[in-house]
């Protein structure tokens, strides 16, 4: 991560630094602090950050979390465990409404937040970006297997 920021401060131009499974730099207070510098400072340098994680629970028990969540501009909740329904609502102000949206929502629906405008939302892949996106292991071997076959649908 170091690499990273220092090789966004030496060339200003437009990016955007995914973070995947963000969870695990939350974990340790080191990693949840570089973080949430990041975070805090990376319009500066035209950088825009994107978190991801499975379990928000897990990435708010970090002192650095809520603060990083209230900073970002843009939030997308999809489906949620009843066991951290509760932190979720609220730590994002959802209504009940809202609550239960996510705790029903089938894959790729949820709520998207822009500033203090919530909206439900549905997600529809097309058959190429699932096809880069799927984690699906049946899919995957499907997929491998049509390569190496020379298939190209599958």
């Amino acid at each position: 991560m170091r690499y990273i920021w220092s090789t966004v401060r030496v060339s200003l131009k437009k990016r955007i630094l995914v973070i995947d499974e963000a969870w695990w730099m939350m974990k340790q207070s080191d990693g949840a602090s570089f973080l949430y510098g990041i975070c805090k400072r990376a319009r500066k340098y035209w950088l825009g950050v994107t978190t991801i994680t499975q379990d928000v629970s897990d990435f708010i028990s970090s002192d650095y979390g809520k603060p990083i969540i209230t900073n970002s501009s843009l939030q997308l909740l999809l489906k949620q465990s009843p066991a951290s329904i509760d932190l979720v609502q609220k730590t994002f102000n959802l209504t009940d409404q809202e609550k239960f949206l996510l705790l029903e929502s089938p894959v790729g629906e949820g709520i998207f937040f822009a500033g203090q405008k919530h909206v439900a939302i549905s997600i529809v892949a097309s058959y190429t970006e699932d096809q880069i996106i799927t984690t699906t292991p049946e899919e995957i071997i499907k997929i491998r297997d049509a390569k190496k076959y020379g298939q190209e649908n599958i």
